[in-house]
């Protein structure tokens, strides 16, 4: 089943529940930022199942960083890049940089799989300053009358740590945020 282009989805990942929408669809991120209350000024992240799919919204990508991914994708690691001209700045709050992640989830990978481009501009589900809400139930009792929550994996549930968080943009990488994955 294909999604619609402007849709928004909550669903589960391997670290936390998150909620996410086509890059490309800006009525879409503002639905998002409108929903969670969320800063204008923080940007978005890009996830999908392949770093093929994520590529073309990268700049370049350091060799240190391909050591990362190679070694810690899919999980809990979030790497941030340089964006490339297609990556919108509706995604990036004006900046020149995109965060990307492949989590290590059977039931993300089946949605985003059904997505045009099989890349979602994501956020953990909460409203801002909040945490991540914990299940399905909360997920739906919050958002599910103003997005589609998608039914979780029940074999392979979040673990409640977010991702770690480690910027490549320069001659070597800087952790911004440890989380799940060591560095």
């Amino acid at each position: 089943m294909k999604y619609n282009f402007d849709e928004v989805f909550g669903f589960e990942t391997d670290t936390v529940w998150g909620i996410g929408c086509h890059p490309l669809s800006k009525s879409a991120v503002d639905k998002i930022y409108e929903l969670k209350g969320r800063d204008k000024n923080k940007p978005l992240i890009l996830m999908s199942s392949k770093i093929e799919y994520l590529k073309p919204y990268i700049k370049k990508i350091p060799d240190y960083a391909n050591i990362l991914i190679n070694k810690f994708f899919p999980g809990g690691l979030t790497l941030i890049f340089e964006k490339s001209e297609i990556c919108p700045y509706s995604i990036t709050s004006n900046k020149e940089t995109i965060g990307i992640r492949i989590p290590n989830h059977k039931g993300f990978w089946n949605l985003v799989e059904n997505v045009e481009g099989y890349v979602l501009a994501t956020t953990s589900l909460n409203r801002s300053n909040y945490p991540p809400v914990k299940d399905y139930i909360e997920a739906d009792k919050m958002f599910g009358d103003t997005i589609k929550i998608i039914n979780p994996d029940k074999e392979n549930p979040p673990k409640g740590v977010a991702s770690t968080v480690v910027l490549c943009t320069g001659k070597e990488p800087e952790v911004l945020r440890q989380g799940e994955i060591f560095i």
